[in-house]
């Protein structure tokens, strides 16, 4: 049996590290949200940062990927399940549905006995913008 994690109970904090996501638009690194909240005059410790954004991710509340160069990155997302195309050079990130992968899924996933499965797929390339400048 499967439970859903509690949603993160929204502090001050974790209300302030969402309408930063929010406006960013795109993945953060903590580090990244950490200094835009400073921008913004909130002294929030970089600590308070990376604990608030594990916890907003456990709740689903954002969505987070590993960047390739280690670093998780998070951003507010559509509630909606979707997958992602991350440009590994500035950050852009598309939102997409990928309905036959969502079939496929499930499909194997009964196959094999499985029941109430859960996956991610992050695609991660070079966006056609930063592709362009590197020539």
């Amino acid at each position: 049996m499967t439970t859903t994690p509690p949603s993160a109970s929204m502090t001050r904090n974790r209300t302030e590290i969402l309408t930063q996501l929010r406006l960013a638009g795109s993945f953060q690194t903590a580090q990244d949200v950490h200094a835009a909240l400073r921008q913004r005059g909130l002294g929030m410790g970089l600590a308070t940062v990376y604990r608030n954004l594990a916890a907003l991710a456990q709740a689903g509340e954002v969505d987070s990927v590993l960047a390739a160069s280690g670093e998780t990155r998070y951003r507010s997302c559509s509630a909606e399940h979707h997958h992602h195309l991350v440009c590994k050079r500035c950050g852009l990130t598309v939102e997409v549905s990928l309905d036959a992968l969502e079939s496929w899924c499930r499909t194997t996933a009964s196959e094999h006995g499985f029941r109430d499965i859960e996956h991610s797929l992050e695609i991660v390339g070079t966006c056609h913008a930063c592709a362009a400048t590197a020539r």
